[in-house]
C-alpha cells in the first residue's frame, strides 16, 4: 500500500479517528453522585402498613432498589402506617419515575399476594422526589431513621407540604394529596 493510499484512507475517517481520541482521553466513563429522597403514599392515605409487617415490606423494597439491574443503593428507609420514606444513591441508567413505578408496582402486588390488608392494597398515584447532596446524607438518613417522633408534632401532609416548599416545587395545594373526585 502507498503512503497516498493510506493518507487517503485514513483522511476519510477523520471523524472516526477524532471521536477515538475524544472517548479515550477525555471522557472514558461516567461519573455521578446521586442522592433521592423518595416518599409516597398509601391509596386514600389509609394506615394499613402494618407493624407487624413492615420490616418484610423494607426488605422487600430494600431488594427492589438494591438488585434490579441497575444496582442503585438504599441508604435508608422508613414508614408511618400511611407513607413510606425511602433515600437512596441512584445510578443514571435508570429514571426516577422507572424506579418508583417498579418499587409501588412490585411492593403492592407483594402486599396483595400476602393478603397482608383486607381488600386491596393500592398506593397513591404519584410521589416526591427530592435530591441532597453528599454532605447532606446523614441529616436525611436521620430524619428517616425517627419518622415516629416526627409525626407526634406534625401531620403527613404538613410534612410533604414542607418539603415541597423548602424544595421550592411549584403545586397546587388542591391536588396535592388529595384524590382524584
Amino acid at each position: 500500500m502507498f503512503w497516498s493510499d493510506f493518507f487517503c484512507f485514513e483522511f476519510l475517517n477523520f471523524p472516526v479517528l477524532l471521536s477515538k481520541i475524544f472517548n479515550r482521553f477525555i471522557m472514558a466513563n461516567t461519573y455521578t453522585q446521586i442522592h433521592i429522597h423518595a416518599v409516597f403514599a398509601v391509596q386514600n392515605r389509609l394506615s394499613l402498613i402494618q407493624s407487624q409487617w413492615k420490616e418484610e415490606l423494607y426488605q422487600y423494597i430494600t431488594g427492589i432498589i438494591d438488585n434490579n439491574k441497575h444496582k442503585h443503593k438504599l441508604l435508608q428507609i422508613g414508614c408511618m402506617p400511611d407513607h413510606v420514606h425511602v433515600f437512596f444513591g441512584m445510578r443514571p441508567t435508570q429514571s426516577i419515575s422507572d424506579l418508583m413505578q417498579d418499587i409501588k408496582g412490585s411492593s403492592s402486588s407483594w402486599i396483595n399476594k400476602r393478603q397482608l390488608v383486607r381488600g386491596k392494597f393500592s398506593w397513591q398515584e404519584g410521589y416526591g422526589a427530592f435530591s441532597y447532596g453528599k454532605s447532606q446524607i446523614n441529616d436525611v438518613v436521620q430524619y428517616i431513621k425517627y419518622q415516629e417522633n416526627h409525626h407526634k408534632k406534625r401531620t403527613f401532609e404538613e410534612e410533604y407540604l414542607e418539603f415541597l416548599k423548602l424544595f421550592e416545587i411549584e403545586y397546587d395545594e388542591r391536588y396535592v394529596l388529595k384524590n382524584p373526585k
